[in-house]
This record gives C-alpha cells, sequence and structure tokens, in this order.
C-alpha cells in the first residue's frame, strides 16, 4: 500500500502521523511525507527569497519530524518538499505517485477563518483520485488512540 502524508509539522500532522503508526502495517506499506511550501508573494519584496529559503528549511524539518517515528515503526519512509499550492500539489504528487491512500490533518477552522484561508484537507477529500483520511483532533486538542 502507498501512503501519501502531508505534514505542515503542526500537531494535526503529528495526529495523522501516529494514525498511519497506529492503523496501518508497516509490512508492504510505502509512505511518502510531503510537505507543500507555498511561498508565493503578490508583490516582488526584499525579503522574498529569504522567505522562500526560510520556509523550505522549515519543510525539510517538518518531514523528518514525521519520517522519524514512521521509519522507528518498520515504515519504509520516502519524504519530499516542494513548492506550490498545497491544495493542488497534494492531490497532484498523489496521483503521480500513484498512492492509494493521502492521510491528512485537519486544523478545524470554522466561519470566516476557515472561508479566508480555505481548508487543504477539504480540497485534497473532494479533488484526489485515491481514498483520503481527515484526521481530527478532539475538542481538548489531544488525540485519544
Amino acid at each position: 500500500m502507498k501512503i501519501l502524508l502531508a505534514t505542515d509539522g503542526s500537531k494535526f500532522s503529528d495526529a495523522a502521523t501516529q494514525t498511519i503508526i497506529s492503523q496501518c502495517q508497516p509490512q508492504g506499506a510505502e509512505v511518502k511525507v510531503l510537505n507543500v511550501v507555498d511561498v508565493s508573494f503578490p508583490i516582488p519584496t526584499l525579503y522574498a527569497s529569504e522567505f522562500r529559503e526560510q520556509s523550505l528549511k522549515n519543510g525539510q524539518a517538518f518531514v523528518r519530524q514525521a519520517e522519524q517515528p514512521l521509519t522507528k515503526a518498520g515504515f519504509k519512509v520516502e519524504t519530499a518538499v516542494e513548492e506550490g499550492d498545497p491544495k493542488s500539489k497534494i492531490v497532484e504528487d498523489a496521483a503521480r505517485w500513484h498512492v492509494d491512500l493521502i492521510i491528512v490533518g485537519s486544523h478545524g477552522r470554522k466561519g470566516l477563518e476557515r472561508f479566508l484561508m480555505g481548508s487543504v484537507s477539504d480540497a485534497v477529500a473532494r479533488h484526489a483520485l485515491c481514498s483520503v483520511q481527515v484526521v481530527r483532533l478532539p475538542k481538548n486538542g489531544h488525540r485519544t488512540s
């Protein structure tokens, strides 16, 4: 089974990583850990290249953060950091890599914040060609499994 784990380094992504460990068998499973860095600037700025470099460095740290427990649990893991729109890039990469399942954490945004920020997990669930599991945290902010 091929699994794509989309991570942004948040506690929601950590919960998605733990979901793979608790729900999937490492034998025969390949996990691709992906961080998508959105470094688009509507107006070029003096600090754009510094921001891009720092964002890519953070992205590498996020995929390593997810890679370590997955590898320790016995999964075959590959990592990638890419630039672009996270919503479309996750769906495109899942199709290109022929994954069976995408696992992504949900930030649980509602109302105006959701309207303004959008929901990566919702967009991925609507447009992916494979199954998508959206991992949510309970209201207390801690995963129970």
